[in-house]
């Protein structure tokens, strides 16, 4: 998840591997007999094809599978390839990897800037890159025993392609390039879904009925069959900026009705009407709540984001969201706009459009018709979903039909089985989606953009169950400061984004504690040593939400909430994080921690402390036993930190310590940005490490 101070806002990052060639996790995770390594995929799943031969171990009591060390990888770089031909690879790569990991694919996404071969390298094993990706085709085409076709007019039926994919040994494609897989390599077309589906929900329900029972049920994948193929950066040339904020809002004190005279866009075939982010690197963008138009004097088009009024006019959403409400509102966070588009009546001499927004935004008007993204299949994660034979799909947990079949599934895994991918609506997604998996005891992996899992999962590597000791600080009257960086539950933020932050020169100048998810001890044992072996003694790795596995407390069942917490208590004690950062939401807002659930916290992962959600104040105190809990109060910029610090210490005269936990906003500041605050406080303020600020917590309040 990402954050802002009143919605969440989610966005990805981007990594791969680093590995040592030691041994692995201590043996405290290896409980239960692992599966054998010939058969059926360790899932077990039953394939229909000829038995092959795995090399993924997943005995009971560990949360994901391992694959077979890593020894030397065929190397492809996807980057211009098309969305079937990225689908074809990713397909066969599950096939082959999950005997041995040996494709690798490098991504086209080159935006989050860790290097595209940064983990690749940092493997330390021989790989060989391919100029062409038909010549892994041609190596590996042992393993396929034909294609499976999904239907363009049907987009979700390329999520039941996969499904089948992993269960039939196949690959997932498109029907023009399942032509050139016959005419090149003889590839056979052996299962074609063309005209199977009336609907995505039908696609879903036929899978569930006639697939559930061939997959493995631990593990669920959850991801969009499509995405968007962005256009290029910037405001296109055709649009003219009507309206745009100079400084930096983040707390709806701009908001009002702005009336907009667009007589001037006459004359075309419409007017088209964008919203972006005036400040792309903080997440506070344009939050439109009612939109207005009239044509002289009369209204034309009257709407609120997110109901079905709005449908007709959103010409293009651009992966922009929809708050949970109310009130009801669309907002575009960095990058990211939307555009509406109106088709004034003939004859018209006046149009004037009123706006009820707040935020940063900047608006912009075209009469001549944007472009629009395409869309193209979804690759990422398929590797991981093809190999261990799991169920893939796409529900919204906001559309009723689709919750019910969503729920359905996951009343027939255990308690603390893991859904990998993300959910559709984004922001909306993410808390009603986590909310309904919590209450079905399923946790969730931030995943859809991961690339390489089935590679990462193999990476020999040493993880240590200590990290560096911070010095005994004595108690002071001081105003102790500790920043948190958020995104840690996301394993693709763990990936990309946490790498560039790593790599900032600022790091290790002033103390953070880095959330990161203890269940890469599994997924990607070589980025948690990575991040072990180079942290400073100013950093600090603190399990993030909520422990092992994205979960909100509250909604999940009281009755199996200790193996949540168990499981959370052997993975931080194995990766030696002292520390839990738990969200708890229910309905979209932040709750307490009750009594139980704390309890449990503390009797099963026995933290040094608890930090808690993200809102706009931050208070600390004692909870069962004595452990020290502190609400975060999260930040999105420099200055924005330097003020709730200030807000967070009013008031206070020097004769008792206090104490101020910040969240930081991974995606919006750096370690450089912290060093500037830092570098900013008095002599009266002291930054810590999260352990040393419980240290002195305990020892103020206790």
């Amino acid at each position: 998840m990402t954050w802002n101070n009143q919605y969440s806002r989610r966005t990805f990052g981007r990594m791969v591997v680093a590995g040592l060639g030691a041994a692995t996790l201590p043996n405290v995770l290896a409980q239960g007999t692992a599966q054998a390594a010939t058969g059926s995929p360790a899932t077990g799943v039953t394939t229909t094809a000829t038995q092959v031969r795995s090399g993924i171990s997943w005995p009971d009591g560990q949360a994901l599978p391992h694959f077979a060390p890593v020894r030397a990888l065929d190397v492809v770089d996807i980057t211009g390839l098309s969305g079937d031909e990225k689908l074809m690879l990713g397909t066969l790569q599950g096939l082959v990897n999950r005997v041995r990991p040996q494709i690798y694919l490098i991504g086209d996404d080159a935006t989050s800037g860790e290097g595209r071969l940064t983990w690749l390298r940092d493997l330390d094993v021989s790989y060989t890159v391919h100029d062409d990706f038909w010549k892994l085709v041609a190596k590996y085409r042992g393993a396929i025993r034909g294609s499976v076709v999904y239907d363009p007019e049907v987009p979700d039926s390329l999520n039941v392609a996969t499904t089948l994919a992993g269960l039939r040994n196949l690959v997932a494609v498109g029907p023009d390039l399942a032509k050139s897989l016959t005419a090149k390599y003889g590839v056979k077309v052996v299962e074609d879904l063309r005209g199977r589906f009336t609907s995505r929900i039908d696609a879903y329900r036929w899978q569930f009925e006639n697939l559930w029972s061939q997959t493995t049920h631990r593990m669920l994948i959850g991801l969009p069959p499509l995405k968007d193929v962005s256009l290029p950066p910037g405001l296109p040339s055709y649009y003219t900026t009507i309206a745009k904020v100079d400084t930096h809002l983040h707390d709806a004190s701009n908001r009002q009705v702005y009336e907009f005279d667009l007589t001037g866009q006459l004359g075309g075939k419409g007017v088209w009407v964008r919203f972006d982010d005036a400040f792309t690197n903080d997440g506070w963008g344009p939050a439109v709540h009612q939109v207005t138009l009239r044509a002289d004097d009369k209204v034309v088009a009257d709407f609120v984001p997110g109901t079905d009024a709005e449908d007709p006019y959103l010409f293009d959403d651009s992966n922009s969201q929809t708050s949970l409400g109310p009130p009801l509102h669309r907002f575009a966070d960095g990058n990211r706009y939307f555009v509406y588009g109106f088709a004034p009546p003939a004859g018209t001499s006046k149009l004037t459009l009123s706006v009820e927004m707040w935020n940063e935004y900047e608006v912009s008007v075209s009469k001549t018709e944007p472009a629009r993204p395409t869309k193209v299949a979804f690759a990422y994660l398929r590797d991981y979903a093809v190999a261990n034979g799991a169920m893939t799909f796409w529900l919204d947990p906001n559309v009723d039909a689709e919750r019910e079949l969503f729920e359905r599934i996951m009343s027939e895994v255990e308690p603390y089985t893991p859904y990998l991918g993300w959910f559709a609506q984004d922001i909306a997604g993410e808390f009603g989606g986590t909310e309904l998996c919590s209450k079905h005891g399923v946790y969730v992996l931030a995943a859809d953009w991961f690339e390489n899992l089935t590679v990462h999962s193999g990476a020999q590597a040493p993880i240590s169950d200590r990290q560096k000791p911070a010095p005994t600080l004595k108690l002071e009257n001081k105003v102790y400061v500790t920043f948190t960086m958020s995104e840690g539950d996301n394993l693709q933020y763990n990936e990309h984004r946490l790498r560039v932050l790593w790599d900032n020169p600022g790091r290790g100048s002033v103390p953070v504690n880095w959330t990161t998810n203890p269940l890469l001890a599994d997924a990607a044992p070589n980025f948690l040593s990575h991040f072990q072996r180079t942290a400073t003694d100013n950093d600090l790795l603190v399990a993030g939400p909520s422990g092992a596995g994205y979960i909100y407390p509250t909604p999940w069942p009281d009755g199996t909430f200790g193996r949540f917490t168990e499981q959370t208590g052997k993975y931080m004690h194995a990766t030696g994080m002292g520390i839990v950062y738990v969200l708890n939401r229910v309905d979209g807002r932040d709750v307490d921690l009750s009594a139980d659930k704390t309890r449990a916290y503390v009797s099963d992962a026995e933290p040094q402390g608890i930090f808690l959600n993200w809102s706009g104040t931050t208070t600390t105190r004692l909870v069962e036993g004595g452990t020290p809990l502190a609400t975060i109060l999260g930040v999105g910029g420099v200055q924005e930190t330097k003020d709730a610090i200030a807000r967070s210490a009013k008031g206070w005269d020097g004769t008792s310590p206090r104490f101020v936990a910040i969240g930081v906003n991974a995606w919006a500041m750096t370690p450089q940005d912290l060093a500037e605050v830092t570098a900013s406080l008095g002599a009266d303020y002291r930054v810590v490490r999260g352990d040393q600020y419980f240290d002195l917590a305990r020892k103020a309040l206790g």
